[in-house]
């Protein structure tokens, strides 16, 4: 009688793994086609580094209510508001690229490469753009005790005055600590930065008086002027806001200012093409829809909806913009 080959178990299941990644590299386009025509077929994770509440959770819960209805399958918010979105996007970075996780970035993911000396990932290579969803300038603002009526005024008390100067903003890396320290490149300025938990308490002591200036959210910030707690001098897009026409730019009065909040979807690298082709075009449809448009300006941002790689260039950008600025201003970030 023949003698059967016995074959260890561990053998089998090398054997089975290799198959698997060899069939995995040997799918054709049709076989990812069909795959994005069947996407989704189960629940779609939405991840936001934010708390519940505020911009960021905003814009992932408008986006999960319209993907469910779309798609007929839950897309659910997942939020994991820590580390200035740093385990946010590593969650992200290490989920499967199969469509089923999402990350809704902000500005905040871009700046943190140049703050955070070790970080566990490239903010754009390691991951899949797929859309900028918003963009959104802060607003300048003083104590309206200040003697500046104008930009131009306060750019030419900060290049005269003996006095300190300082500015708040919602914390280390935030787009208002940022601004600032690109405004003191652009001026000649030594304003020492005051970080806060959030915006709220950075306005609260601007309006007491308790620092010069921060550029915060228009959505927060313009109450607050148009009620004259707040003086507005400008905004910090590169041009004016269509919304807000009678606000000059920060640019007006220094060429090359800009400081601009943004939020985008990505996913994991390496989203298969046609997957990311249909979250794409539902993400833009959307964003460009009249009901997302509303929101959004009441939010005090404009739509986007770019294609990937203007995404992916916008990103590169930003990265290289504000390492610049921390290179040249000699900022602390501990």
């Amino acid at each position: 009688m023949p003698q059967l080959l016995s074959i260890s178990p561990l053998y089998v299941t090398r054997a089975l793994v290799v198959a698997q990644a060899l069939a995995c590299c040997t799918l054709s386009p049709a076989v990812f086609a069909a795959a994005a025509d069947s996407y989704p077929i189960r629940p779609v994770r939405i991840i936001t580094p934010a708390q519940p509440g505020g911009t960021t959770d905003y814009l992932a819960r408008l986006l999960a209510t319209r993907l469910t209805e779309v798609w007929k399958q839950q897309a659910i918010v997942d939020n994991r508001a820590s580390a200035s979105g740093v385990n946010a996007a590593e969650i992200t970075k290490n989920a499967a690229p199969d469509g089923y996780t999402l990350f809704i970035a902000y500005h905040q993911h871009t700046v943190n490469a140049a703050i955070i000396p070790k970080l566990p990932y490239h903010p754009v290579n390691d991951f899949t753009p797929i859309t900028q969803m918003t963009e959104a300038g802060t607003l300048f603002v003083v104590n309206p005790s200040h003697p500046a009526k104008t930009l131009k005024e306060f750019v030419d008390w900060a290049k005269t005055t003996k006095e300190p100067i300082n500015f708040g903003s919602a914390g280390i890396g935030s787009g208002g600590h940022m601004g600032g320290e690109l405004f003191n490149l652009l001026v000649g300025a030594k304003a020492q930065h005051i970080p806060y938990k959030g915006t709220g308490p950075a306005l609260i002591d601007l309006i007491a008086g308790q620092h010069h200036f921060a550029m915060t959210g228009l959505a927060t910030t313009l109450p607050q002027a148009r009620s004259g707690k707040l003086r507005a001098l400008a905004v910090t897009t590169p041009r004016r806001l269509k919304s807000q026409p009678d606000i000059p730019a920060v640019s007006e009065v220094l060429p090359g200012f800009e400081v601009v909040g943004w939020y985008g979807v990505m996913a994991p690298a390496q989203l298969p093409k046609p997957i990311l082709a249909k979250i794409h075009a539902e993400t833009v449809a959307y964003v460009k829809s009249p009901d997302f448009i509303k929101r959004a300006a009441a939010d005090g941002a404009e739509p986007v909806g770019n294609d990937p790689d203007t995404f992916r260039q916008f990103m590169l950008a930003d990265m290289k913009k504000w390492a610049d600025v921390v290179k040249r201003s000699g900022a602390k970030f501990n």
